[in-house]
């Protein structure tokens, strides 16, 4: 998941509101947002390689999600799958804060953390290292420390305020938000590593490249009557839709 636009205790309908995509290598093997056979109260999509997810739920009302953190640091044999961090939390009985402050950063590459059990936000990057929680607000997200005034991160933070404050927010409104394709300004672009036009088309919110780029779309709503749903959208290579899937269920405390 590399962009993540989070409402967090200001909406009077949805106390937490979620809109994030996955950007990822379009060869890397991918389970669709599903409820899981082997675990049954957890629904997200799954990672087929490390068996991790960058974005789950879990009944109880839990949720995490993942970033990879880009850097020059090279990704290290023998450490740990960051979809890990995800899927271990949601079966923690510890708060949010007090998991992040239980973790070693050390045995992972980069990450940005994400946590929730529904009552307090948190957030944790093993490049800063300093695990905290969040008050209510609206907060971006994607391959840096959390509301690093990338312009896409700039851009989707805002458009998920004006969603608020206006009343709109909803499933369509969410993936429209998501949807945007329009690149960052040219200054932003850091071509150390990659070509010119690559390291350019990754500063848009939505990713459209041969190799990477933006897989699925998800919006998760949690109501204030303790409902919960997630919508999944997946996409191709070149940007077209392949697929959706929509879930919804109870918190069960």
């Amino acid at each position: 998941m590399c962009l993540i636009a989070i409402a967090f205790g200001i909406d009077t309908e949805y106390p937490l509101l979620i809109a994030g995509n996955r950007d990822e290598f379009h060869a890397r093997p991918t389970r669709a947002a599903d409820w899981w056979p082997d675990e049954p109260d957890v629904l997200g999509g799954r990672d087929l390689q490390a068996g991790g997810s960058w974005l789950a739920l879990h009944r109880s009302g839990r949720f995490a999600a993942v970033t990879n953190y880009r850097d020059a640091q090279s990704t290290r044999q023998g450490k740990r799958s960051r979809g890990h961090l995800v899927t271990e939390f949601l079966y923690a009985s510890a708060t949010p804060l007090e998991y992040l402050q239980s973790l070693d950063g050390s045995d992972y590459s980069g990450f940005n953390l994400l946590v929730s059990d529904g009552h307090a936000l948190a957030y944790l990057s093993n490049r800063d290292g300093v695990a905290r929680e969040l008050q209510p607000g609206v907060y971006g997200l994607s391959n840096a420390t959390l509301d690093t005034p990338w312009e896409k991160v700039e851009r989707s933070k805002c458009a998920l305020q004006e969603l608020i404050d206006g009343k709109g927010v909803n499933e369509t409104s969410l993936l429209r938000l998501l949807a945007d394709r329009d690149k960052g300004p040219v200054d932003e672009v850091k071509s150390d590593r990659l070509p010119f036009a690559t390291a350019h088309a990754i500063t848009a919110p939505f990713i459209v490249l041969p190799d990477y780029g933006t897989r699925c779309s998800t919006v998760v709503l949690a109501d204030k009557a303790g409902r919960w749903s997630l919508l999944e959208r997946r996409f191709a290579a070149d940007g077209s839709k392949t697929g959706e899937s929509r879930y919804s269920f109870d918190c069960v405390n």
